[in-house]
């Protein structure tokens, strides 16, 4: 009974540990995807050579998710 029970324990940490990666999996995912949306809305400012568009999205974006060169 007590070797179930460390199985059982040591089952119950690693799913533990396994939910805390799945959840930092799904907080990268989703900077990864606000970057990707920054991106895309860069490509035609940058394209039309428009200053003054790219520093407001890029200011917009510091303010939501931080600067990652502060870091």
């Amino acid at each position: 009974m007590k070797r179930l029970f460390r199985s059982r324990a040591a089952m119950q940490e690693r799913m533990r540990v396994l939910e805390e990666e799945v959840q930092e999996c799904r907080q990268l995912n989703v900077r990864l995807a606000e970057l990707c949306d920054v991106v895309t809305e860069l490509l035609l400012p940058v394209a039309d050579r428009d200053e003054a568009a790219v520093r407001a999205i890029l200011d917009k974006y510091r303010s939501d998710v931080g600067d990652p060169l502060a870091r």
